[in-house]
Order: structure tokens, then sequence, then C-alpha cells
């Protein structure tokens, strides 16, 4: 287990930002890889965090069991499944760096798309109801980031939140597909050997955290009203895809 407290300065804000993430504030996780990758190596940052994940998905799949759309995670999760898949076979020859570039900005593109064309409060049109190639192609970008650095909230929401769902069947969606995708990292995980004893009781310390965080975030997202959700969702998408885009250029610029 890891006992150095500088680890830990780093890994309990990383531990309350996926907890905030996990309850409904989607993307906010993507700050605890980074922040852990401070202190220890990047590859067993994220084996630390993909147990405390799980214990967090218990958590927020109960909250929002009744609330999530099975068209979408029919269509998304093939999709995840194939991006983990191509992860696990071609990860190490992709820079992360260069991961987070294209994906910030994407990102980035998407949320300034949302606040120039301004609100929209009419039903979505047929082109942002659930479709295939779509969702099988965000699906995978989710899956393949997801495995990489935990980080498949953006490809996520760049599908979903077009549609305009209902605040709780959004958040709820989300949910059970990254409960699912995290599943479905474990075999990968373990075929790689990065889940260690030493990396597993670093986690099991940090289980009563998530556990608290994410019931945190799950009573403040059911405090916001649904159209301040989604301009929540839409900020923390820009000022994460700028994040993203940061931490590529400068790996390019090095």
């Amino acid at each position: 287990m890891i006992v150095q407290p500088s680890f830990y300065a780093a890994a309990v804000p990383a531990v309350i930002l996926l907890g905030l993430s996990k309850g409904g504030f989607a993307g906010l996780g993507v700050l605890s890889m980074p922040l852990i990758s401070l202190t220890i190596p990047p590859v067993q940052a994220a084996a630390i965090t993909l147990p405390i994940l799980m214990v967090q998905d218990a958590v927020s799949v109960w909250a929002y069991r009744r609330s999530w759309d099975r068209i979408n995670l029919k269509i998304l999760l093939p999709g995840a499944a194939l991006g983990i898949l191509v992860a696990f076979l071609f990860a190490a020859r992709v820079p992360d760096a260069a991961v987070a570039l294209a994906l910030g900005a994407i990102s980035v593109v998407f949320a300034l798309r949302r606040f120039i064309g301004g609100r929209v409060t009419a039903p979505p049109p047929e082109d942002f109801r659930p479709n295939r190639p779509a969702g099988w192609f965000w699906g995978a970008v989710a899956g393949f980031t997801s495995m990489i650095a935990h980080a498949g909230g953006p490809p996520f929401q760049i599908y979903v939140m077009p549609q305009q769902l209902p605040r709780d069947l959004f958040v709820g969606t989300g949910v059970m597909f990254f409960a699912a995708v995290n599943l479905i990292k474990v075999a990968p995980y373990l075929a790689l050997g990065q889940l260690s004893r030493e990396n597993l009781m670093t986690s099991l310390v940090l289980f009563p955290l998530a556990i608290a965080s994410t019931w945190a975030g799950v009573w403040l997202v059911r405090r916001v009203s649904g159209d301040r959700f989604y301009d929540i969702v839409y900020v923390l998408l820009l000022l994460l895809g700028g994040k993203l885009m940061w931490d590529g250029f400068a790996w390019l610029l090095a």
C-alpha cells in the first residue's frame, strides 16, 4: 500500500472529483488522473483508480437505477467494447498526450457551438435522436479514452447531450454506461498486470471517501434545475477540453 503523504494530498481531491462526476456532474473525473499522476506513474494511477470507480459505480447505479435510456446503451456499448479492445492492443503505440489533444479540441468545439448557438428549448431535431453510426463511433472513442486514461466522459457527452434528455435520464444513462465500461476494463487491466496487491490495498483505503463523495454528487445534482444542469455540464466540458488541449500542446512543445 502506498503510504507517502504526497500521494494522498493528490488522491483525496481526485477521488472527490470522481465522486462528484459519478454522482452526475459528468466530466469532472477527467481531472483526477492528472492529479494522481503528479505523484505516481500514470499507469499505476489508472490501476488504483479503476477499483475506486467500480465502487462509485455501485453507489451511482443504485441511485439512478430507475432513470436510464436503454436505446442509447444498446447503441453505445458495442462501440465501447471495441474501443477498449483497440486501446488494449495499440494504446502503447499512441502517446496519451496526442489522444488528449484530439479529444480536448473536439470537446472545446462542441461546447463552444452550444454557447455561440444559444440555448435550445425546442425538442431535438431528428438528427439528434439516437442513431447507430454516431453511437458506435462515440462509444468506441469513449471506450478507448476510458481504457487509457479513464477519460470517456467527453465523447459520451458529445453524443448524448444534443438529445436533450431529462436531467436524471441523462445522468442515469451515463452512470449505467460507464459502470458497464469499467467492468469490461477489468480483464485488460488484469492481463496487463496492473491490479497488483499494493495498488488494490491503496484503492481500498480510499473506498470510504469514494462512496461519500458519490452520494454528495447525487445530492447536489438533484438540487439543480434541468436547464442549469446542462449549462454546468457544457461549461465543465469546455474547461476540461481546454485542460486536455493544454496537456497535449505541452507534450508537443516538449
